[in-house]
């Protein structure tokens, strides 16, 4: 066989660092614009939450940050630094306190604490102390409980698990286990389908529920899509059409997905072809609109931590803790 007769391998024209799986090239895909940069250095953002005046809360995992984005100026402000370690998503309950969960040491330190928007009136809501959570995301339902995912273990040794504690905060009940890195969580406009992704196994879980907002439905807990590359899903949020939209991780995109886990569209990162601004962890809609934000850094190639923005199928999901 001669030299040109060899049977040879050859690159897409299209070359990428994190190429898309077989299909999902063929979902509707925009590509998002620079919002906001957050700051010169990559600093691992999360956990995007606006308030009531439509201000932007977020944090920043290993530094302990928590920054505020005043709107319309777009002005940045370090408002406080967490007490506790590596704390990943900030959240705003209906009584106006910030419930930011915290990973802690990533095997057995986590939890979550509740405190005023300038970090005053810390509030113990899962303690470190005696559990052994490691808290990555929350989402509350309109009684003022919350579920949350615990962000512990790996691809064969699945620890993790989604959990819901009630409006007294007495007692924490399991709603799934045997999860290998829960990690974001988002809940249905009618409060009946529960989301969470399973980062090291890059699978979506829909669950729905029963009217106790505990119990799984017969047949309800299903996997309607398995993600692929590395790492895998982060957080996620819904548009006020019930549209999920799904950050992923090391991969410099947003997915979406209908209401029953069919993909639909795609959000893209510039520069994710050439490897930078892979690391998006959370989409997040401003309040009373379709513009959406995500956040990402550009840290493995000692580059600055930016927030993007694209307009999304729905607007903004117009939840009670907003009225």
């Amino acid at each position: 066989m001669t030299e040109e007769a060899k049977p040879a391998l050859s690159y897409d024209k299209v070359n990428s660092v994190v190429p898309f799986a077989n299909g999902e090239d063929q979902i509707q895909t925009v590509t998002a614009e620079p919002w906001l940069k957050i700051a010169d250095e990559g600093v691992q953002l999360e956990g995007l939450c606006f308030d009531r005046e439509e201000n932007l809360y977020l944090c920043e995992v290993f530094g302990g940050k928590i920054y505020r984005v005043d709107l319309p100026e777009k002005t940045v402000s370090n408002v406080f630094t967490s007490t506790k370690e590596k704390p990943a998503s900030v959240k705003i309950h209906k009584d106006g306190r910030l419930f930011i969960s915290y990973l802690g040491d990533f095997k057995s330190s986590g939890g979550i604490y509740a405190v005023k928007p300038d970090g005053s009136a810390f509030d113990d809501i899962i303690s470190d102390i005696n559990t052994e959570y490691c808290v990555d995301d929350l989402v509350f339902d309109s009684k003022g409980g919350f579920y949350f995912t615990d962000f512990r273990g790996y691809s064969t040794n699945p620890i993790g698990g989604v959990y819901y504690v009630g409006p007294d905060y007495q007692s924490v009940t399991p709603v799934i286990q045997n999860i290998a890195v829960a990690n974001g969580v988002a809940l249905s406009k009618d409060e009946r389908v529960l989301w969470v992704t399973e980062t090291n196994a890059n699978r979506l879980h829909r669950i729905e529920l029963e009217d106790d907002g505990v119990t799984v439905a017969p047949f309800g807990a299903s996997i309607p899509y398995r993600f692929t590359g590395h790492d895998g899903p982060d957080s996620c949020c819904i548009d006020d059409d019930d549209n999920l939209y799904v950050a992923m991780y090391q991969q410099g995109r947003v997915m979406v997905f209908n209401d029953r886990g069919n993909p639909i569209g795609q959000i893209l990162i510039p520069g994710r072809d050439e490897g930078h601004m892979l690391r998006s962890t959370h989409p997040a809609f401003i309040p009373g609109t379709n513009q959406l934000i995500i956040c990402s850094n550009d840290m493995d190639n000692d580059g600055d931590s930016w927030l993007f923005t694209a307009q999304g199928f729905g607007k903004a999901h117009n939840s009670y803790q907003f009225h």
